[in-house]
């Protein structure tokens, strides 16, 4: 798809990106701010993570993993039309250090129908295997970079989409994927659906130092993208549990 046009010069309207750009969180900010301070809601082990897109072109793996990091997502597809740019240095980069790694999607529910995004990026990164080191992958559904923040959908007709999408998923790889949204999203653009937390994990997005309310249907997250700003690369995360657990996690 062509890049989307930019705002005039001086209008005070920010620049639609291009298309492909989107990466994880990229809202987060805009519509639900960003807190001060540390987490502070860690009852269980926390393992730290980190979440990457072409944004960060190619990242410093060892650095990485020497500051504790131990397991990351890597943007692999967009709608139908993108494939990330630095997909290989990032994805096998990080598998080659020690990490637990999978691969995301970021949705654009207005371009394509659900299994179409699904297929598309199960053909190009965003498949599966019980290695123990493959995470399944994740659905990233959140705020419309480039229009409406439902990608003008109503509610059914969001969470139709997102049925489609993991129910093609599953179909395709055997297993339910993640899904990564904003409380906040999650109630303006499904109608805080509860019917996917008994069936996929789930990845919160705060910016805070607690992880607040979460959506309907999930009773905790396994994931928290907790900022923005961390070290070496921005988008750091949480899994709730110890490393044990994401291995876990991966073999399914």
């Amino acid at each position: 798809m062509p890049g989307a046009a930019s705002a005039a010069s001086g209008t005070g309207i920010a620049t639609v990106p291009e298309r492909g750009t989107a990466r994880m969180g990229q809202g987060v900010i805009a519509h639900d701010g960003r807190g001060s301070g540390s987490p502070t809601d860690t009852s269980a082990v926390q393992t730290e993570g980190v979440d990457v897109s072409s944004h960060q072109g190619d990242v410093a793996w060892s650095t990485l993993w020497s500051s504790g990091v131990k397991w990351a997502y890597v943007k692999a597809t967009e709608g139908t039309y993108y494939k990330n740019t630095h997909f290989t240095q990032q994805y096998t980069g990080s598998y080659n250090v020690g990490m637990v790694r999978g691969t995301y999607h970021f949705a654009t529910p207005d371009t394509t129908g659900g299994a179409a995004q699904a297929n598309h990026f199960v053909d190009n990164g965003g498949g599966w295997s019980r290695d123990g080191r493959t995470l399944p992958g994740v659905l990233d559904i959140e705020w419309d970079p480039y229009g409406a923040q439902c990608y003008g959908k109503t509610r059914a007709g969001m969470v139709s989409w997102i049925r489609d999408f993991v129910n093609t998923y599953k179909a395709r790889t055997g297993r339910d994927p993640v899904i990564y949204t904003a409380t906040s999203w999650w109630k303006d653009c499904t109608g805080n659906n509860a019917g996917f937390g008994a069936t996929n994990p789930l990845w919160v997005a705060r910016y805070n130092s607690t992880v607040g309310e979460l959506p309907a249907g999930w009773s905790y997250y396994t994931m928290w993208q907790y900022t923005s700003s961390g070290p070496t690369v921005g988008d750091h995360n949480h899994f709730n549990g110890a490393l044990d657990r994401v291995v876990a996690l991966a073999n399914g």
